[in-house]
């Protein structure tokens, strides 16, 4: 703004001042393009360079931009030492990715304060998007980021609640503030005092923010973007706060708001967008004064509380919005299908059904926590590794799942033959954990179908009103405990763990080609067949013969020739091992996987109405899926 009045005020002046001012704009322009080229070149051999995050999305429905990396002017840090791009070099810098140089010295925290002129420099057309956290949740913000990089969308800030997140961000170029929390880096865990205090933190920071006078879209870091939001946020001008749910019924068929006479589920403030209007100032305040004065309350709570305090009547008009709060705020209701929870997005796909383009997913309704989150996004391959990932030490283990038609679709859908579906794939996974432990190979777990959900209260198999389809493939902590899986549990008494990863791995467009390149086929065959020996091949490249119920030394002894194989694949698990011969081994390997197993919740008709699965249930004669009929029963079968 200054430098459009100094040009102005030239033009009025005479000319013996021309030159005077021409001289200076000149100079501040040739000195802060110096600055600029000074802290922020390019240099690409920094260790903590983000290339990894320029790898491809997955999905066909991510715009034209999809690919590129980080965009320049994302990467401007922010605050004093965070000069604004000239506007004219936007579209030559857009592929770089920016970090600043490994001689150079991390500024002051002062630098990164939450200022109006701080959250300017990242504005466009007055919408700031935020997210915050602590440093066990930079791999979650640093997707976050790169969907929406990959979307052309750069107004972006991340809050960060220690320092040690603000300096890793700081270093990897992604526009940061210091929130002043000194956090804890590691995982709080969902319903712990530090959850709610993070919880509060938001809170606070929205009432901070909207006084600035911008746009806010705020997000939490458990959530991808999946379609630039904007555009459609744009279309709702009147709304001062829009916001997410956990509804699970839809409301409407295709991307207006939801109907919001029709919406039962609490309002989820994981997503949520706010202008900066005096009832949003006003809404903002209150609720921060609420969470201040009684730390007992859930931040989510308070405010499903405070904006049902009145709920309507309708906005005049065809927006679908109501009015909300004190009578004068105007709120309007995301849609469910396409502002996806962990329920409409993972489990009922209901924008797949509904023939929509989804604009986002938050990883709710789900299981195993944080473990449970990032694997989620995995299987839907919208989570962003490193190169590692896809290309682990010792190489890959995968199987072709063998399921009957009929346990799929024959019959009703009950907890019977829910269990009867689940218990035979079970078994395979068993097989393929011991074959990936003998064989040291991480171990590419298979999709899983379920006939029924899981939620954590009483339902008929599936909610009544919801999209879900039956049988359906579930995320893998709706059996599995995937937090239990990827822990570190003492040698000792489990024996050595066992890597794993999701089911869509070689089908992710990041990984190398080179691995998948790397294959080994298994056929299963019968000892003493013709043909049944390793030593003769099936006579195609790539493809080995392996006796079924192989033991332990033979596995290691076939496959001593394949260490340098990517991934070898199993024709089948079933009957594939014959077991550990090592007593001590077999023992440690059962400690473990038992306990990889949970539960499903829950039947109508009995309490508790949980049911535990058992990785061993085929041991067990006569094993049912039934509920605990006694407290003494009411544990893991181990």
């Amino acid at each position: 703004m200054g430098l459009k009045d100094s040009c102005q005020e030239v033009a009025s002046s005479r000319p013996l001042f021309l030159t005077i001012y021409a001289t200076v704009i000149v100079g501040i322009v040739l000195s802060s393009f110096y600055v600029f080229s000074a802290v922020y070149s390019g240099n690409k051999s920094s260790p903590d360079s983000t290339s990894w995050l320029s790898s491809p999305p997955s999905r066909s429905y991510v715009d034209s931009h999809s690919g590129q990396a980080f965009n320049s002017s994302l990467a401007t840090t922010v605050g004093a030492a965070a000069p604004v791009l000239p506007s004219q070099h936007g579209d030559a810098l857009a592929k770089s990715i920016w970090v600043p140089p490994k001689n150079s010295k991390m500024p002051s925290l002062k630098t990164f304060r939450l200022t109006k002129e701080l959250v300017e420099q990242r504005v466009k057309d007055n919408v700031i998007i935020v997210t915050f956290g602590n440093y066990a949740f930079m791999d979650f913000i640093l997707t976050w980021v790169k969907h929406l990089t990959d979307l052309n969308v750069s107004n972006l800030l991340v809050g960060a609640m220690d320092t040690k997140l603000l300096e890793a961000l700081y270093w990897k170029g992604i526009p940061v503030f210091d929130m002043g929390s000194h956090m804890s880096t590691v995982d709080v865990g969902w319903g712990s005092p530090t959850f709610h205090k993070m919880g509060r933190e938001k809170v606070i920071l929205i009432d901070a923010i909207l006084p600035f006078g911008y746009e806010l879209l705020m997000c939490d870091t458990d959530m991808v973007w999946l379609k630039n939001p904007l555009p459609y946020l744009a279309r709702y001008p009147e709304a001062d706060v829009l916001t997410s749910t956990d509804q699970v019924v839809p409301t409407v068929v295709d991307d207006r708001l939801d109907i919001w006479q029709q919406v039962g589920a609490a309002y989820n403030i994981g997503i949520f967008h706010w202008r900066p209007t005096e009832s949003a100032k006003r809404l903002a305040k209150e609720w921060k004064d609420m969470l201040l004065a009684n730390e007992q309350i859930w931040d989510q709570n308070g405010f499903n509380d405070i904006v049902r305090r009145q709920l309507g009547p309708s906005v005049d008009g065809d927006d679908g919005l109501v009015y909300a709060f004190d009578g004068s705020l105007k709120l309007g209701i995301l849609p469910a299908s396409i502002f996806c929870s962990g329920h409409t997005y993972f489990v009922q796909a209901m924008y797949q059904q509904l023939r929509l383009e989804p604009y986002a997913v938050h990883t709710t309704f789900q299981y195993a926590g944080t473990e449970g989150k990032r694997h989620r996004l995995r299987e839907s391959m919208e989570f962003y590794d490193p190169p590692e990932y896809y290309d682990p030490p010792g190489g890959f283990l995968s199987f072709k799942p063998s399921i009957p038609k009929s346990l799929l679709l024959d019959g009703d859908h009950t907890i019977d033959t829910h269990f009867t579906l689940i218990n035979y794939q079970m078994k395979q996974i068993r097989t393929a954990l011991a074959v990936s432990l003998v064989l040291n190979r991480t171990l590419i777990m298979p999709p899983l179908w379920c006939r029924l959900d899981r939620l954590w209260f009483p339902h008929p198999g599936v909610l009544e009103g919801s999209l879900t389809r039956q049988p359906f493939i579930c995320p893998l902590d709706h059996v599995f405990e995937v937090n239990v899986m990827l822990k570190e549990l003492p040698e000792d008494e489990f024996g050595p763990g066992i890597n794993i990863r999701e089911y869509s791995l070689l089908d992710n467009p990041s990984m190398p080609k080179q691995v998948k390149e790397s294959w080994l086929d298994v056929k299963l065959c019968q000892e003493g067949t013709k043909d049944c020996q390793v030593a003769n091949s099936t006579g195609s490249p790539g493809v080995i013969r392996l006796p079924k119920r192989s033991n332990e030394e033979t596995l290691k002894t076939v496959f001593s020739s394949f260490k340098d194989i990517k991934v070898i694949q199993f024709s089948s698990m079933q009957d594939a091992f014959e077991g550990f011969t090592d007593q001590k081994m077999e023992e440690r390997f059962r400690n473990r996987v038992k306990r990889y197993v949970g539960i499903w919740c829950c039947t109508v008709d009995h309490v508790p109405g949980h049911i535990y699965y058992d990785m061993y249930w085929d041991e067990k004669p006569g094993w049912k899926p039934v509920p605990p009929q006694t407290s003494a029963d009411d544990h893991p079968p181990w």
